[in-house]
């Protein structure tokens, strides 16, 4: 294993640091008290700052308008600009975008890249992901009702959907419908279609309220009708019944951008908890950082957010080298791992700050709040921890069988 960072991330790494300090975690108060649309002018400026510094979209290569420092270089930037919630945004990282320029870079056809990922990935639009359902299992994508049926050259979708994360305000959805509802496995019914949100019969109906946070625009969850929407057969993104496998080379890697992000949101909650206890006076001329029952939240937490990182550093080492299949017991470890982890560590640093931790001066209650459905989206806790359990007992019983 290599974790060494070569001499472009390094000043990448950088660079984007400063310009976090400088430029992102300013503008944070205006976005916990402030509507997304009012600060979008401002948001906006920063992006061209980020373009003019030719840091725009580092998860990409060169040739598609990235950074191109790869996926273990991304993976190493992801945690520093995961450490704000605008951070994503500001870079051109953000989810569900991020993902969708993946597969759209993939399997688009040239003129759906044209029409959609191109100008997804300048940034002068959005889209969304819409694949969960509320009346099944969100962690299995192979059970749904929504369908695509054809029609002569046309699909006609029919279906309901919500967290479709951004969808308020976004371009065009990229949907999971069952197409071939005959197939023998079910991991080939599904397709994936593009569907622009102006679409007669695409009904946006609300934005889904999250922790008393119904948000809007970029930050928001969408719960979405598709009632009889047409759209023609060219908007088939990948071959038909290959929805099941594209969502997965989706996910794969798209977990590892998530628990950098998350180790970056530890880390800044771990840094403002030792700031905190330094200076906080307790009486007696004594600070919290002299209680020993601090001190041991204080080492517990490097300890933990140094193994999370390295996990996921060796996961992203292990895409990066043999592909996301065969890291795909490593990528169920780190989601269930680093989230715990994240949320650990946001609740040590908020005991610490005590009231003040629990009121909107400072960012951690706004992670507390939006990041406990970490370990719930792409895949519940549970359901990892009973998938790396049942493989690792396979070889066992493979083993009794001898």
């Amino acid at each position: 294993m290599e974790f060494s960072i070569d001499e472009k991330t390094q000043v990448c790494l950088e660079m984007v640091r400063e310009f976090m300090n400088k430029e992102v975690y300013p503008l944070e108060p205006h976005f916990l008290f402030k509507s997304f649309k009012a600060m979008k002018p401002k948001l906006e400026e920063v992006r061209g700052k980020v373009k003019q510094m030719e840091l725009w979209a580092p998860q990409l290569p060169k040739e598609l308008g990235g950074v191109g420092i790869g996926f273990m270089g991304y993976a190493i930037l992801c945690e520093e600009i995961g450490r704000s919630p605008i951070g994503p945004y500001c870079f051109g990282s953000q989810a569900p975008d991020a993902g969708n320029i993946e597969i759209l870079a993939k399997y688009a056809t040239e003129e759906q890249k044209e029409k959609y990922m191109r100008p997804l990935i300048r940034g002068e639009i959005r889209s969304c992901f819409s694949m969960t359902e509320p009346e099944f299992a969100g962690s299995n994508p192979t059970e749904m009702a929504c369908t695509a049926v054809k029609d002569k050259d046309d699909y006609v979708i029919n279906g309901h959907k919500w967290f479709s994360s951004s969808a308020d305000g976004s371009r065009f959805a990229i949907v999971m419908a069952i197409t071939n509802p005959e197939a023998p496995s079910p991991y080939s019914r599904a397709s994936m279609i593009i569907v622009p949100t102006d679409t007669p019969g695409f009904n946006l109906v609300r934005n889904i309220s999250v922790m008393g946070h119904a948000g809007e625009d970029y930050a928001s969850h969408g719960e979405i009708m598709y009632q009889n929407v047409r759209v023609p057969g060219k908007n088939l993104l990948g071959p038909e019944g290959q929805g099941f496998v594209i969502a997965q080379e989706r996910l794969g890697p798209g977990r590892i951008h998530h628990c950098m992000r998350y180790t970056g949101i530890a880390q800044r909650s771990f840094e403002m908890m030792c700031e905190y206890a330094a200076k906080r006076d307790v009486g007696g001329n004594k600070t919290l950082a002299t209680k020993q029952i601090v001190q041991e939240w204080i080492a517990e937490s490097r300890a933990e957010i140094h193994a999370a990182r390295l996990m996921v550093l060796h996961a992203a080492w292990k895409i990066d080298t043999q592909g996301a299949y065969a890291a795909r017991e490593e990528i169920s470890l780190i989601k269930f791992y680093t989230a715990n982890i994240m949320m650990k560590v946001i609740d040590r640093a908020i005991q610490v700050h005590g009231g003040l931790g629990v009121s909107d001066d400072t960012i951690l209650s706004f992670f507390y709040r939006m990041e406990r459905g970490s370990r719930i989206y792409d895949g519940a806790d549970e359901v990892h921890k009973v998938v790396v359990a049942k493989r690792i007992l396979r070889k066992y019983q493979k083993q009794e069988k001898k």
